[in-house]
This record gives C-alpha cells, sequence and structure tokens, in this order.
C-alpha cells in the first residue's frame, strides 16, 4: 500500500511524503503505483517550474519514497497545485479502493 502524508498548519501545506508501493499488480505494470507517482512527481515538478516554489525534495525510488518540505510556507499557486494533486489521488483512491493508497492528514 502507498500512504500519502500531507502535513498542515493553519489549513496551509507545510510538505508531504510518500511511501509504499500499491502492490495492485507486479512492478513495472502496477497501473495504480504509475498514477500516484505520476501525481506527486509533476507537482513537484510543476511547483518547481510554474510556481518558483523553494522546497527539500528527498526521494529514494526503490524503497518507494518521497518527502517533501517547505522552507517557507508556500505561495499560492503552490498551494493550488498541491490542491489538485490531493484531487487526483482522491480519484485514485475512490476508484481502486483503500487497499493500494491512503491518504492521512496531520496538523502541525
Amino acid at each position: 500500500m502507498t500512504t500519502v502524508l500531507l502535513k498542515k498548519k493553519d489549513n496551509r501545506y507545510t510538505g508531504f511524503s510518500l511511501s509504499g508501493h500499491a502492490g495492485f499488480a507486479d512492478s513495472g505494470s502496477d497501473i495504480v503505483c504509475s498514477a500516484i507517482s505520476v501525481l506527486v512527481i509533476n507537482s513537484i515538478n510543476a511547483m518547481e517550474a510554474l510556481a518558483g516554489e523553494k522546497m527539500k525534495v528527498i526521494s529514494d525510488e526503490k524503497k518507494g519514497r518521497i518527502e517533501v518540505s517547505f522552507p517557507d510556507a508556500p505561495n499560492e499557486k503552490s498551494q493550488l497545485i498541491l490542491d489538485t494533486m490531493v484531487l487526483g489521488l482522491r480519484s485514485v483512491r475512490a476508484q481502486y479502493g483503500g487497499n493500494y493508497l491512503e491518504l492521512k492528514y496531520e496538523e502541525v
């Protein structure tokens, strides 16, 4: 199962992490894991390229781990990109079920 932990303070994102593999299918054929990865990685790329966001990104592909933290509160464009990422993740979870993707929230 993939777990996405979204960290917020005062209803604004402060960071997020992704860990694990969905387990929907064998590695290389797992469309759920692929969908989750595309949503998360594209969001990170968009925040950097389109929103000019400064963030710290740590990733370990073998362990299926990505960790993102913001040294300062993300700007409005980044907040929208993160909301869009969450919308996509919720859609994946709704379509394929909670056995493959868990969304958690943490107030920091």
